[in-house]
């Protein structure tokens, strides 16, 4: 065995029966502490990976380039902090009038694509790339329990999701506060709000941003339930990814797009209205949690009902 499987063999039995009342606490403390060394070791083994550190360098260069790219621009003359005439994101325009704003808009250029295809790799690597190195047999067949294993599985990926836009978020704050004076916030209602608030705002942004990213999270692990192809899981996820959002911006489709989990992404932008506009995010926090319930469901009747002796 490899990964520390001998430390998710230690987990315990999950076949459903209850313990004993008299060993019911005695028995729950253990589980506990196992299940969370099993989440400690899927941490790991997902951080560790190359491929992980490498799609957070990307992640946490977008800022970069968009920040030295309207520097090169401002310097030159030219309309980046001019307004809206630019015909840019509305975060854009103002990166120059205040660094903050390099956070907001690299959130927005990163969500449509990067973030998404980073946590579509690493959610369709997560037991595809298990079945593909043959350690999901072991896993599966070891007493850690199949829906404690998905569980971990999801739960790393959600970290994964997190960490990527807090990298985006930090890489942006930092690059911003390098290149352009920072100061008060003006919200897109036009008011101003201190900066503390501005920042705290952000926090706020960063989180909404990784929360919309748990419907493809979801849909990523019943791909990779699906296959022994670590590379075919991730490739199904990306290209169902950059499918929907195909469909999401052609106007005759109008019908179906709320239905779409990328569909509203971009409300993360109505935190900084004053006051802030809840409606949309809403929509988007129910959306993402309608698809996890019902991808996560299949892919855990995926998972427990899978022959792991063929």
């Amino acid at each position: 065995m490899s990964r520390a499987e001998l430390d998710r063999a230690a987990a315990g039995p999950d076949d459903g029966a209850p313990p004993p009342p008299a060993r019911a606490a005695a028995v729950r403390a253990p589980r506990l502490w196992w299940s969370l060394g099993l989440f400690r070791s899927e941490l790991v083994t997902v951080f560790r990976r190359w491929r992980t550190l490498a799609l957070l360098a990307v992640l946490a260069a977008v800022p970069l380039l968009v920040g030295i790219a309207v520097r090169i621009e401002t310097g030159d003359g030219g309309s980046a902090g001019r307004g809206g005439d630019g015909g840019g994101p509305a975060f854009l325009t103002q990166v120059s009038n205040n660094g903050l704003f390099l956070t907001f808009a690299s959130l927005a250029a990163t969500l449509p694509f990067f973030l998404p295809m980073a946590v579509g790799v690493i959610a369709g690597d997560s037991v595809a790339g298990e079945a593909a190195g043959g350690t999901l047999r072991y896993l599966l067949v070891a007493p850690a329990g199949r829906t404690r294993l998905l569980l971990v599985k999801f739960a790393s990926v959600l970290v994964f999701c997190l960490a990527g836009t807090l990298v985006v978020a930090v890489s942006g704050l930092v690059v911003g506060v390098a290149l352009f004076p920072v100061g008060d916030v003006t919200t897109l209602s036009g008011t101003t709000i201190p900066l503390s608030e501005g920042m705290l705002r952000g926090l706020l942004i960063a989180v909404l941003v990784a929360a919309s990213l748990i419907g493809l999270a979801a849909l990523g692990l019943f791909i990779s339930t699906l296959t022994d192809s670590a590379i075919g899981a991730m490739a199904g996820t990306v290209g169902l990814l950059i499918t929907l959002q195909i469909v999401d911006s052609i106007p005759q489709l109008h019908a179906v797009q709320p239905y779409l989990f990328p569909h509203y992404w971009l409300s993360f932008a109505d935190v900084l209205r004053d006051p802030v506009q809840w409606g949309g995010i809403a929509r988007n926090l129910g959306l993402q949690a309608v698809y996890a319930a019902v991808f996560g469901s299949a892919a855990w009747a995926r998972l427990t009902s899978r022959d792991v002796t063929a």
